[in-house]
């Protein structure tokens, strides 16, 4: 099959390792992760990018996003099927089943999520996406206290850098989902001196690269993934399902 594969810079390494394994010719294009931020915001960039591929004549698009904030609602199929893993955001796809993130998240509500992706590109700049210029938050949490009060001035700065990191105190822990690749252990140990930094305590739980595997290779069984067809547009759900296209 020729596919196109449209995916979160968060999977990069993980789709590397599948990609280089796969039967079917896939053309992948890699979307800067801070993207995510933007919430809904984000859906006319993934949108341009499907249009774009449509007329090419591949088999299926793929999308490499959750549902991510519903950012990913409103997304429409022109001629070429949609292919979406059925998960809430990039945690419940990494740990290979939405039910075993839910499951984790009940007994961990306040922990924070690390992985390869997370590490490696956690600080990508926008400022190099044209596209994504006009919607660049300048506040985002990768700013330092330096940047701040370098922008706004001593007090200004300290007080905004207090307002916008302050979230994480409503964290106690840090949570790395190994993926098994080859830059794991560097990651690992990054996660582990942030958690150090952050005074949280720190887990690591096995990740699974089985939804990516088969979003690349099949096959799109509707209890993992959801299928898009010509015309369709993606909408939330409120079930188990996550996602519909209507």
């Amino acid at each position: 099959m020729h596919l196109k594969a449209i995916a979160c810079q968060v999977f990069t390494r993980e789709l590397e390792h599948i990609l280089a394994r796969s039967s079917h010719s896939i053309d992948l294009e890699l979307i800067p992760m801070g993207l995510h931020t933007l919430g809904v915001a984000m859906r006319p960039q993934l949108q341009q990018r499907i249009d774009a591929a449509d007329s090419l004549g591949y088999d299926a698009i793929l999308l490499g996003h959750a549902l991510c904030g519903r950012g990913a609602e409103g997304l429409r199929a022109g001629r070429t099927q949609l292919i979406l893993p059925r998960a809430h955001d990039c945690i419940g796809v990494l740990m290979g089943d939405r039910h075993r993130y839910a499951d984790y998240f009940e007994n961990h509500p306040d922990v924070y999520y690390r992985s390869p992706g997370w590490v490696e590109f956690q600080t990508p700049d926008l400022k190099l996406q044209p596209a994504f210029a006009s919607q660049q938050n300048p506040l985002g949490e990768q700013n330092t206290l330096e940047e701040f009060i370098a922008k706004y001035g001593e007090d200004n700065g300290s007080y905004l850098y207090e307002q916008f990191s302050g979230f994480r105190r409503n964290y106690s822990g840090l949570t790395y989902i190994s993926t098994g690749i080859v830059s794991d252990d560097a990651s690992r140990a990054q996660a582990q001196a942030e958690a150090v930094k952050e005074s949280w305590a720190f887990e690591e739980v096995a990740g699974s690269l089985s939804l990516l595997n088969r979003l690349i290779n099949g096959p799109w069984d509707t209890a993992d993934f959801l299928v898009v067809p010509p015309g369709a547009t993606i909408h939330a759900s409120l079930g188990d399902s996550s996602v519909d296209a209507l």
